[in-house]
C-alpha cells in the first residue's frame, strides 16, 4: 500500500476546551493504545492528566496528533523520523522569531550604514506579518 492511499479526510476538530483520549481516537483516526504510545515517543505531545491518570487533550494536542499521522502514515516516516522532523520545525519557528526578540537597546543606535539596511528589514518584517497572519487563519476562531 502507497502513502497517497493512506490519505483520510479527517472530520473537523470541533471547538471544544479538552478532549477525551477516546474522542481523540475518531478525530484522527487513530487507536487509543497508539495515542499512548506516541505519549512516550514524542515529547511534544503531552496532554492534561486528571483524576484516576485520565488524558485530555487540547486543540494543541489534536493538531500534534494529526501531524504525527500525517509523517507515520501518509508521508512514510519511521518513528525517529517523524519526531526528528518536528524537531527541526520547532527549531526553524524559534529561530524565525529570533529577530524579532532583539534588546531595543541593540536597535537604538543607528550609523549610515545600517540606514540602508531599513528597507530590507521592513520588508522582512512584512513578510513575517504575512506569514503569522496566514497562520492565525489556520486557527480556529474563538
Amino acid at each position: 500500500m502507497r502513502p497517497a492511499e493512506l490519505k483520510v479526510e479527517l472530520p473537523e476538530i470541533p471547538r471544544k476546551r479538552y478532549f477525551a483520549i477516546g474522542e481523540v481516537s475518531e478525530l484522527c483516526d487513530v487507536k487509543p493504545h497508539v495515542l499512548r504510545y506516541w505519549e512516550q515517543e514524542f515529547p511534544q505531545l503531552k496532554p492534561v492528566k486528571r483524576r484516576g491518570n485520565r488524558r485530555y487533550y487540547q486543540q494543541d494536542d489534536v493538531l500534534m496528533v494529526r501531524r504525527i499521522r500525517s509523517l507515520l502514515y501518509e508521508q512514510g516516516f519511521t518513528i525517529g523520523g517523524a519526531r526528528l522532523r518536528l524537531k527541526e520545525g520547532q527549531a526553524s519557528a524559534a529561530a524565525s522569531l529570533r529577530p524579532l526578540t532583539a534588546p531595543a537597546a541593540a536597535n537604538s543606535v543607528v550609523d549610515a550604514g545600517e540606514r540602508s539596511a531599513a528597507p530590507r528589514r521592513n520588508s522582512e518584517i512584512k513578510s513575517l506579518r504575512a506569514d503569522l497572519e496566514s497562520l492565525l487563519k489556520l486557527l480556529p476562531e474563538r
